[in-house]
């Protein structure tokens, strides 16, 4: 199953006191690389929601985030008056006990713990009464983001699929244009050999110069690589076919190709073959491109 590492997904959810807006984003990694960044309200979901991404996304740098939008009167806080004017009055007191300047501002008076009644603990409060309703919220935003990946993936497998079979045709190409080349060579060989021989005047042994042939020719023989190709190519297909997902195998078997195609770059001194192969490169590399965005 081709599924895109990138993607974009989200969820709202509407409460009683406000809204929340749950996003998340993928990219590209060899790995699980997973992140959340929530509201100081919803700071105890974090490790709820990375479980939950875990246990449905295989691959990429996944980010969650969340964003409350509260209803008016909400999120104010309640201020406690006769708190406040106590803590006043003792401050006052002790200030004129020993005969210092008793503070006018009440405004560092408001920064003390205890003076706000913080409504904000809300949605907190939500979360921990209710954690089936963030289940919820974040798996739809995961799907969310799996929607969009799967639809990326499909432009992605329709682009491999084009660069498969024109690697098909060009393996084709190249075996026939082997079989060619390989005669050539050792026609070529032959002659070369029997030239020297003549020139210096020795006398021809025909087995010799078959034998000399034959081991030249096991150097330049490509048709094993040929062969390997053509099963790692078929391989690729059912990969991309079956419902698992298949990154990390693609990527592999991308390798295998690589590999395959250089040695017989090496092996073939012949100008057309190694033409093809340059060709056949060129294509493994849009394959290689597009599969390290597979998950």
């Amino acid at each position: 199953m081709f599924i895109s590492m990138t993607g974009f997904g989200s969820s709202r959810h509407e409460f009683s006191w406000g809204n929340v807006l749950v996003e998340i984003t993928s990219v590209n990694h060899k790995y699980q690389d997973f992140s959340a960044r929530l509201p100081r309200e919803l700071s105890s979901l974090e490790n709820k929601a990375i479980n939950i991404m875990r246990s449905s996304i295989a691959r990429g740098k996944v980010k969650l985030s969340a964003e409350i939008t509260w209803n008016p009167g909400a999120h104010i806080p309640a201020l406690d008056e006769e708190g406040l004017l106590n803590l006043i009055n003792q401050v006052r007191k002790i200030a004129k006990r020993n005969q210092l300047e008793a503070p006018s501002d009440i405004t560092n008076f408001l920064l003390i713990p205890g003076v706000y009644d913080d409504h904000s603990n809300i949605a907190e409060q939500e979360a921990s009464e209710n954690p089936e309703i963030w289940d919820e919220i974040i798996a739809e935003a995961i799907k969310s983001l799996n929607d969009m990946k799967r639809a990326e993936g499909l432009k992605l497998k329709g682009k491999v699929e084009a660069d498969l079979n024109m690697l098909v045709r060009l393996t084709a190409s190249l075996k026939e244009r082997w079989e060619a080349a390989r005669n050539d060579a050792l026609e070529s060989l032959r002659t070369r050999i029997e030239t020297v021989m003549e020139h210096y005047d020795l006398e021809i042994d025909e087995a010799r110069v078959a034998q000399e042939v034959s081991l030249m020719s096991d150097k330049w023989d490509v048709s094993e690589e040929l062969v390997r190709i053509e099963a790692h190519t078929e391989k690729f297909r059912q990969i991309m076919e079956s419902q698992e997902p298949s990154g990390k195998r693609l990527d592999f078997l991308i390798q295998e190709m690589n590999r395959e195609i250089n040695t017989m770059g090496s092996k073939v001194a012949d100008a057309q073959f190694r033409w093809g192969v340059v060709e056949a490169k060129s294509c493994v590399e849009r394959m290689r491109e597009q599969i390290q965005n597979i998950e």
